[in-house]
């Protein structure tokens, strides 16, 4: 019976432990972002990628799309 015992107490303790590191790491996940000065704006960072999204991929180069190589398309200033 000392064995029964013993062992509903460790399950009890071990369900404890996952439902308050459950509660633990839920919390966290739900904090907002701490906006630090100087931090990039979200907004201003997506419509940078939009813009340069639509510029590169006119010019037909995926791998500049996707930002794994620079972009070819270089214009030689007007004389």
């Amino acid at each position: 019976m000392q064995r029964i015992k013993v062992g509903m107490i460790g399950l009890a303790a071990v369900v404890l432990l996952i439902g308050l590191a459950s509660a633990i790491i839920g919390s966290a996940s739900r904090e907002r972002p701490v906006a630090t000065a100087g931090a990039a704006q979200a907004d201003v960072v997506a419509n940078m990628a939009v813009a340069n999204t639509t510029t590169v991929a006119a010019a037909g180069e995926p791998l500049a799309e996707m930002g794994v190589a620079p972009s070819a398309n270089t214009q030689a200033p007007a004389p």
